[in-house]
């Protein structure tokens, strides 16, 4: 491995960084931290907030789905791609940035939801061209290791980035030590400031040290024209691409179904189990741990078996752990003994955590895995292009997660069978996936 990472140690370790970089977002501004600012304090009330925050992201699906394979047929075509890559990563950092202006009233709604909305749709157009370096940075068969090592470091990134906002300015009685004040929120609103600081510096290595494709030579105009003839050419012939069409498909719908558990996990254990906030994020900070470990830990076997065996386990860890998270509590579980872990959490919170973490190493390797296979299925001069087909297959097919949980929670008034719907999408995105051959390994 030594030999083959000669050379590139550097563009793989900037590659990796950008990933730890952009996790902060997530994690702090569309999980834990921000959005629960917005519908707690900005909003009129939770329930019209949780609406309008719902309604900036999808409308943010939608213009990711439209423009994400769009902009990287036309990448293709001019050959560079930090160029873009720069320019949404600035969008994503002002969004980020401009939430701070946000104080706990509803006539900052509008300006929260049209920065939020800006900033998220950067971020994921930003993602299409990250990725689509991946197989221009990882060193000949070492594909699967790079992705794995890229989410592993996301994973952990995000955790630094949340734990470094509860210590400097949430959890303390003086926020960045005296210099911020508490008024208007002001320390809440101070970590979308701290996520773009953080995008921003952490980012910088890909662009520094990170060799962009050469340009194609094209003209802007040229390569607007045949980027969309191409693009074009690529949905008219679909059929002729059955193979990579049914894995588009079948990791839109295991990646929806690893979305719904981030979006209502934390509904899931308060509503079910009575985990308490400080309680939801020790297990959030937990979660992000085992996911980064996952990632990287099974980042050679992709490299070793191939991706399609990596994705298979992976999925199968995730029915199992996510099939004992819904026993847990039920009679079916009554056999179960007290963990008696040194936490103040109860004898079936203790057991959710032990399948919730349980399930997060197996987050990691469903997502790295499937992004090295999609890198292996497209063409190395489609590169972009394939992946922005890869975000609008997930944005296509990612309402059907949340809507399953909504109706059948409603319909059954439990929990349990909302979530279990997130096991129906794993089962046939692995059942659609055994269908799906995999190219050689190279």
């Amino acid at each position: 491995m030594a030999e083959s990472l000669q050379g590139r140690r550097a563009a793989v370790a900037g590659w990796c960084l950008y990933d730890w970089a952009m996790s902060a977002f997530n994690t702090v501004v569309g999980t834990f931290v921000f959005s629960r600012y917005f519908t707690d304090a900005v909003a009129a009330d939770p329930e019209s907030g949780a609406r309008d925050w719902g309604f900036a992201l999808a409308l943010s699906g939608l213009a990711v789905a439209v423009l994400s394979p769009v902009l990287g047929a036309i990448a293709d075509q001019g050959g560079r791609a930090r160029p873009w890559l720069a320019v949404f990563t600035a969008l994503t950092v002002a969004g980020s940035a401009c939430l701070f202006l946000v104080r706990p009233d509803p006539s900052y709604i509008l300006l929260a939801l049209v920065a939020f909305g800006v900033a998220a749709t950067a971020f994921e157009l930003a993602n299409v061209f990250y990725n689509a370096l991946l197989q221009s940075v990882a060193p000949p068969g070492m594909i699967g290791r790079v992705s794995g090592w890229g989410w592993g470091v996301g994973y952990l990134g995000g955790l630094g980035a949340l734990v470094l906002c509860l210590v400097l300015l949430i959890q303390t009685d003086r926020p960045l030590f005296g210099l911020l004040g508490t008024e208007d929120a002001a320390p809440v609103r101070a970590t979308s400031v701290l996520v773009a600081v953080w995008y921003a510096l952490f980012s910088l290595p890909l662009f520094l040290l990170v060799p962009d494709r050469a340009p194609s030579g094209l003209s802007a105009s040229e390569a607007v024209r045949r980027g969309l003839a191409t693009l074009a050419g690529t949905i008219r012939h679909a059929g002729r691409r059955a193979n990579t069409v049914r894995f588009l498909i079948a990791s839109a719908l295991w990646r929806d179904g690893i979305s719904t558990i981030t979006a209502f996990g934390g509904i899931f254990a308060g509503a079910l189990f009575g985990m308490t906030t400080a309680q939801i994020i020790v297990f959030a900070i937990l979660l992000n741990v085992s996911a980064g470990a996952g990632a990287i830990g099974f980042a050679w076997l992709d490299d070793r078996a191939g991706a399609k065996p990596t994705l298979l386990l992976s999925l199968g860890g995730l029915l199992l752990s996510g099939l004992a998270m819904l026993l847990v509590g039920t009679p079916w579980w009554a056999w179960a003994p007290d963990l008696s872990l040194p936490l103040d959490f109860t004898p079936d919170q203790q057991w959710l955590l032990v399948f919730g973490l349980l399930l997060g190493v197996f987050f990691g390797p469903a997502q790295a895995a499937a992004r090295s296979m999609m890198a292996r299925l497209s063409p190395p001069e489609m590169q972009t292009e394939f992946f922005g087909l890869y975000g609008l297959t997930g944005r296509a097919i990612g309402f059907i997660g949340p809507l399953a949980y909504g109706l059948a929670t409603d319909a059954f008034q439990s929990q349990r069978a909302g979530m279990s719907t997130v096991l129906v999408l794993f089962l046939v995105g692995m059942g659609l996936l055994l269908t799906v051959r995999e190219p050689p390994r190279g």
